[in-house]
């Protein structure tokens, strides 16, 4: 849905915003490739997860982005409660960087989000990432990316969902996202969505038969080529 993730409410909460996690009732672990432009070194392998306990729900995750020559790993735990029509949560991550010829960098990074209920059919969500504007690494003084994300969702019903979401760093220009899901059947969900700067277009395809959960997106942008997306997951 054009990278659309503020609303989301499954195990991919902890990397998407961990304050959408307490609306999910269930117990899940997803694994997730991500293959960007048919370049080893742009891919990503990552894994979530989350349970309930007695005041919200406890997620974590684990990630890996990059090649030989330049690598980035996460670790982290993360906590999502709910009051009322507002949910809220808090993570934090173990971030490490390896650059060849260059060493390696440690990082703690702290997230927070929440997601609102204006009314049964509307969300207001945002999420904050690296609040705590951490370092690359101790020996230096260059810090990781801020970002700031703000969106709405818009669910007239069980069958249809229309997203907008604006995300602003520090370090980019602002981008704009739309998305679109749309449940052809119970178990089957068609998805679609755009990005802006640099702009990109999305599809995709949600299979969820009993349990097991399976998506497919596809991503195209002119110049650089394609995207592939696929993650399983389990939930109960």
């Amino acid at each position: 849905m054009g990278t659309i993730r503020l609303n989301l409410q499954d195990s991919w909460s902890y990397f998407n915003n961990i304050g959408a996690l307490a609306r999910n009732e269930s117990t899940g672990i997803s694994v997730g490739y991500d293959s960007r432009f048919g370049l080893k070194e742009l891919q990503t392998v990552s894994l979530a997860g989350n349970f309930p306990i007695q005041f919200g729900q406890i997620g974590f995750g684990v990630s890996r982005f990059g090649g030989k020559l330049f690598n980035q790993q996460s670790l982290g735990i993360g906590f999502s409660n709910q009051l009322g029509i507002v949910s809220f949560g808090i993570k934090a991550d173990w971030f490490q960087t390896n650059i060849e010829g260059f060493g390696t960098g440690n990082s703690l990074i702290f997230n927070f989000g929440g997601v609102a209920e204006l009314g049964p059919k509307i969300f207001l969500s945002t999420h904050v990432s690296n609040v705590n504007r951490a370092k690359l690494s101790k020996n230096t003084e260059e810090r990781l990316d801020t970002q700031i994300d703000m969106g709405m969702s818009y669910i007239p019903n069980s069958k249809l969902g229309l997203h907008l979401e604006l995300s602003k760093s520090l370090q980019n220009d602002p981008r704009v996202r739309a998305g679109l899901e749309y449940s052809l059947k119970d178990w089957v969900i068609f998805r679609t969505g755009i990005i802006s700067n640099p702009g990109d277009i999305f599809f995709g395809l949600g299979l969820k038969p009993g349990k097991f959960l399976a998506d497919y997106a596809f991503g195209q942008n002119g110049p650089l080529g394609s995207t592939h997306h696929l993650s399983i997951g389990w939930i109960w």
